[in-house]
């Protein structure tokens, strides 16, 4: 999915003026893309003369830290709420069966979309 990086977005308007679907708004002076309503085209990522608006795959390593880091945090409010390091461990198994959950959607999803593709 496209992101618009506003380090380097000018807040120039031509992905705006062309997005088919409208998803992609001026946010204080800078390209913001609504995700709900972008129908993954890919047109914004050919448009921007600055190259602002990225691939997501750029993140994955930064949302990965970002999911160890929320993880960590609750293992810590386990522990500290119930007053058990075992609640800490018990906290990490429900967020490990929690992105277990989310890799099994994922290819259940896929798996339909591919079959897409023979219709």
């Amino acid at each position: 999915m496209p992101w618009v990086d506003s380090e380097i977005c000018t807040g120039c308007g031509d992905c705006i003026a062309e997005c088919p679907s409208g998803a992609i708004l001026l946010e204080n002076d800078k390209a913001f893309i609504n995700m709900e309503d972008c129908i993954r085209c890919a047109s914004c990522h050919e448009l921007c003369p600055e190259e602002a608006v990225r691939h997501d795959g750029e993140k994955v390593s930064a949302d990965v830290q970002a999911n160890v880091k929320r993880t960590k945090e609750c293992m810590a409010a386990c522990v500290s709420h119930f007053g058990d390091v075992e609640e800490g461990t018990k906290c990490l198994n429900r967020w490990i069966k929690h992105y277990e959950r989310i890799i099994k959607i994922s290819e259940k999803t896929i798996k339909n979309l591919e079959s897409l593709k023979k219709t």
